[in-house]
């Protein structure tokens, strides 16, 4: 078994053991299984999926780090939001607040930066709701 944990800075969301979970990381989607090599990355946002006895389990995730070991995976991430949690008109709001924003010229980098990683971060949400519909 392998033991998940996905934290936020206001909760922790997951803490169970899973047989294998897929991570968006830096460099790609990839999946961890127990007994994987010590590896620490960076979480991109996008879709984390939990397999754990036969079910799946997945999460819109935003950007942070995953912290790998032989059993254990810790995921410390900016939201992490299961897929039945989602409120899409929401973040479909979200999406077009952002698009309109990032059409704003007189924005400086560190403003622009805030906003391309929130409309990323509604990009997970409206994936992972849509997936889970089809």
């Amino acid at each position: 078994m392998l033991r998940l944990e996905i934290v936020t800075p206001e909760e922790m969301i997951y803490s169970d053991d899973v047989d294998c979970v897929v991570i968006p990381g830096i460099e790609g989607e990839f999946g961890v299984l127990p007994m994987h090599v010590p590896l620490m990355t960076q979480l991109l946002p996008g879709e984390l999926r939990v397999q754990k006895g036969g079910e799946e389990i997945r999460m819109a995730v935003g950007e942070g780090f995953v912290e790998i070991g032989p059993d254990k995976v810790a995921v410390l991430t900016d939201m992490a939001v299961k897929d039945a949690d989602i409120d899409e008109s929401a973040a479909e709001e979200a999406i077009q607040r952002a698009e309109a924003a990032m059409r704003n010229e007189k924005m400086n980098d560190e403003e622009h930066a805030a906003v391309k990683a929130a409309l990323q971060k509604s990009l997970a949400l409206v994936r992972v709701k849509h997936r889970r519909t089809f």
